[in-house]
């Protein structure tokens, strides 16, 4: 539910985006609606709302959703203030080369790798097991940031389409190929209402 809520934003922005623009009146004042730039203001401002109420009830967010509200906010302002189509275009590559390098420098700073700290409730696992996982994570991110860049600029017309869908297919994937991975040492991790014998 909580990953759906999040994937919000992105679904109003492709709707808005992929709108012709027409004026509309609300008020006696009269606003754009569809393209490339109410789909940002959009973006944004449902991107404050989504993560503003996670932050309300959980008191907190992690580092990757503070990093998208922080692109969502810097590239998206940007976008406006500059009506250039190709600074949005540069957000999820940039996403993804920042988390790309979180998971990376995690094993060199810090107690444990990401992917550890991240999934570690679901198994056990031996350290150079997590290792290999933080590492196919850096690789996953990467080879999202390249394809979003790549598609971006080859592809204008449907980098929108592979930003909400190919961006989400990788992740997806990735995910898949994590359980497969981690299965083996699930069944390792004692339950809380087993009782140590």
């Amino acid at each position: 539910m909580k990953a759906f809520l999040e994937y919000i934003p992105l679904l109003l922005f492709l709707l808005l985006y992929k709108l012709d623009p027409r004026d509309v009146s609300i008020a006696g004042g009269s606003f754009s609606v569809g393209g490339i730039y109410s789909a940002t203001a959009v973006l944004m401002a449902s991107t404050i709302v989504v993560y503003g109420w996670a932050w309300i009830k959980e008191k907190t967010l992690s580092r990757m959703q503070w990093i998208v509200v922080g692109a969502v906010l810097v590239f998206g302002s940007s976008t406006l203030l500059f009506r250039s189509e190709q600074i949005l275009m540069w957000k999820a590559p940039v996403v993804n080369w920042i988390m790309a390098a979180i998971f990376l420098g995690s094993e060199f700073i810090g107690a444990s790798p990401m992917a550890k700290t991240m999934f570690g409730t679901l198994a056990e696992m031996p350290e150079p097991r997590w290792r290999r996982l933080n590492r196919f994570w850096v690789g996953v991110f990467l080879l999202s940031g390249f394809a979003n860049l790549y598609v971006a600029l080859n592809y204008p017309a449907y980098w929108v389409d592979f930003k909400v869908f190919g961006g989400f297919g990788i992740i997806l994937l990735a995910s898949l190929a994590q359980i497969v991975y981690l299965y083996p040492y699930l069944e390792q991790k004692p339950s809380q209402d087993e009782s140590p014998h």
